[in-house]
């Protein structure tokens, strides 16, 4: 049975963790590019692996050097803050072509960027804490899951909403910013934690 309860209080708490996170931005990054139910398609199914590992891992995960989870994670954002600042620029017509859309393309490449960048999240470890807490595997998992699918959402929609009023290329480069600054944040917090 699931506790509704229990489902609510986990995901009014990861919602509320995720929002300003990392997945919204994201989110918002692929959904001015790809058609968005593809992008949702992919970060849904990445994030629903995340929750599973997180609630089968109960409170282990905490046990993981925090230092280790802020290198790596600052050396990802890094990497993805090079990748947009310093490739070719495409046509912005031929990046909303359908055809250069497959669903395959699409949803695989937001599942592998959830999937690595959301590894060993705040959200992901809050999670099997909530797990080993309440030690109701099935109702933490529906309420994180939930979570972070609204989450990703928004940031999707919010990607195609602001596309119709900013140019592409000034995306990307505000997004490349945010990553290097996230990814210098998390090096800085592995060198000093």
């Amino acid at each position: 049975m699931i506790n509704l309860t229990v489902t609510a209080v986990v995901f009014g708490v990861v919602f509320l963790a995720e929002l300003p996170d990392k997945t919204a931005l994201a989110g918002l990054v692929l959904g001015t590019r790809y058609r968005a139910s593809y992008v949702f398609a992919g970060v849904a199914a990445a994030f629903a692996v995340h929750v599973a590992l997180a609630v089968a891992a109960g409170s282990v995960l905490t046990l993981l050097p925090q230092q280790l989870v802020s290198a790596i994670t600052g050396v990802l954002f890094l990497g993805g803050a090079a990748v947009l600042l310093f490739r070719k620029d495409e046509g912005e017509e031929e990046i909303r072509k359908p055809e250069n859309q497959s669903f395959w393309k699409v949803s695989g490449a937001g599942f592998m960027l959830i999937l690595v960048a959301e590894f060993g999240d705040l959200t992901q470890i809050m999670t099997a804490n909530l797990a080993a807490r309440y030690d109701d595997p099935l109702s933490v998992g529906l309420g994180a899951v939930l979570a972070l699918w609204a989450v990703a959402g928004l940031g999707i929609v919010g990607g195609k909403a602001l596309m119709k009023r900013v140019p592409l290329k000034l995306i990307t480069r505000i997004a490349a910013l945010l990553m290097l600054g996230l990814g210098v944040w998390s090096l800085w917090e592995a060198v000093t934690g």
